[in-house]
């Protein structure tokens, strides 16, 4: 027999990877004990005929799938019966087929290691045939696509092929209307539909953060966008609101936790750590860096404050000028490996798409926004985007002069793919808008939720400690004058 004189003929030759052992022990396991036996398929993602390679093994498995969804009795007798009334036994090995099966499988005690085996072979050929469908794109598409769009579209097939654990796999009706009941129950108490932003005010009006969405938070410089970001994430990370309490909505598996990824376009890593450090010890940074401190005192603060911090789920990734294509590449990893809950980009304006770049900034900007909507769809989070307004409020008078979505600079495109837009403004900058009390109110901040695809639009009040760059409830806020009665 001649031997393979190529790569791809060697690839041609090999078989794909499975294991008739493995599926018979799964089959057996089956027909002694299905309820259990196939509870754990479930669980380990062995859900679908196609985990199975042998053809015969994928009949027998759909049969036995369908005689369970019926409540109907499950052994070698019925499902023979089963596959000889639909015409499928000859297809499932004959009549005599269930019985080898159940001769060579000692028990079901150990179909949960049998199962393992089909899946991570299920998950061996998913990961060939993807391998191969991304070879074909790249002979097909290397013309009409740059790498960097072939790359980002690979990994993420790679990642729909891994799936993500935390989802699960088949969802029973009862366990969906549990869950909804559950959110429904929170809602009720005054709670969340999603992960809450640790600002009560805030969340009295937008219900958390939900999975999916992209909230853009959007102000003129100097107003406190990337603290107010940066507060919650904080509170994400910490699993702390404002007040000090448990955070509403963190995930369980990290002690009520959201692993949250910063991607930092404008200031370091070392920067925002400061920030956050002054902040958590109550001590200015200006004053520091004035060196007019008392040492000992101040060190204990800090250190104090630091211990607190390095509790956090936080991770930062601080590379300037990155092209959206290679931002969404590092979130897929992030999501995988850390379990990010929420992800936060400062600032959308220094975000670069290179297939654009050469068509003006108008579509560039368009570009960057349509791939974040699509990244918080694909990694089912929320992203929160911060965003530059234009010179628009500061060219307008008195209270005209307020932020407007017209005023999102570069597109129109982020108003159109952001599900939420908010409007962050301090009264006491913007002399010409709000009131005179307010206007003289130096730790007012009013954040317009200008877009809400979702809720209720209108303005939430919060404080705003320039000091520490901490931005905390109001008790002027919303509370719970905008619930609505039942009718």
């Amino acid at each position: 027999m001649s031997q393979p004189t190529s790569v791809d003929e060697t690839a041609a030759a090999l078989l794909p990877p499975y294991s008739a052992e493995a599926e018979r022990g799964v089959l057996g396991s089956l027909l002694m004990d299905a309820p259990r036996v196939i509870e754990t398929c479930y669980d380990h993602q062995v859900a679908s005929p196609d985990a199975f390679f042998v053809p015969a093994h994928r009949v027998i498995f759909s049969a036995i799938q369908h005689m369970f969804g019926s409540g109907l009795a499950i052994d070698a007798v019925t499902v023979t019966d089963n596959l000889r009334a639909g015409g499928e036994l000859d297809a499932a090995g004959g009549p005599g087929a269930l019985e080898k099966i159940l001769d060579s499988t000692p028990s079901a005690a150990h179909a949960e290691y049998y199962i393992e085996i089909v899946r991570q072979k299920a998950l061996l050929r998913r990961a060939l045939d993807c391998a191969r469908r991304i070879e074909r794109d790249c002979y097909d598409h290397g013309g009409d696509m740059s790498a960097d769009e072939l790359v980002s579209m690979a990994e993420q097939q790679f990642m729909e092929v891994a799936g993500d654990k935390r989802k699960g796999g088949i969802v029973s009706w009862k366990d969906a209307l549990l869950e909804t009941y559950g959110t429904i129950e929170k809602l009720l108490q005054g709670g969340v539909s999603g992960v809450s932003t640790g600002f009560a005010n805030l969340d009295a009006k937008m219900r958390g953060l939900r999975n999916g969405e992209m909230i853009v938070l959007a102000a003129r410089p100097s107003m406190g966008k990337t603290s107010l970001s940066m507060n919650i994430c904080e509170h994400l990370a910490s699993g702390v609101n404002c007040a000090g309490r448990p955070l509403r909505g963190g995930f369980k598996e990290y002690g009520g936790k959201v692993p949250v990824a910063i991607f930092s376009l404008e200031m370091s890593q070392y920067a925002l750590a400061m920030r956050m450090v002054c902040a958590k010890a109550r001590i200015s940074a200006s004053l520091l860096e004035s060196g007019n401190l008392n040492a000992p005192k101040a060190r204990q603060k800090f250190q104090e404050a630091c211990g607190e911090l390095q509790k956090c789920l936080m991770y930062v990734d601080d590379t300037g000028g990155i092209d959206v294509l290679e931002l969404r590449s590092r979130a897929r990893r992030m999501k995988r490996q850390y379990g990010i809950g929420l992800i936060m980009i400062d600032y959308l304006q220094l975000l670069n798409c290179r297939e654009y770049a050469k068509q003006g900034r108008q579509l560039e900007v368009a570009a960057i926004s349509a791939n974040l909507k699509a990244m918080a769809k694909e990694l089912n989070v929320p992203v929160i985007v911060l965003s530059q307004l234009s010179r628009g409020p500061e060219q307008r008078s008195g209270k005209q002069e307020k932020p407007r979505l017209s005023d999102l600079r570069d597109s129109g495109a982020i108003e159109q793919d952001a599900d939420v837009v908010l409007l962050l403004r301090r009264p006491c900058k913007m002399p010409g808008t709000d009131n005179e009390t307010d206007r003289n109110d130096e730790t007012l901040a009013i954040v317009d939720v200008a877009k809400h695809r979702n809720g209720p639009v209108g303005e939430v009040r919060l404080n705003f400690d320039a000091q520490y760059t901490q931005f905390s409830d109001r008790d002027d806020g919303p509370g719970s004058d905008d619930s609505i009665p039942v009718q």
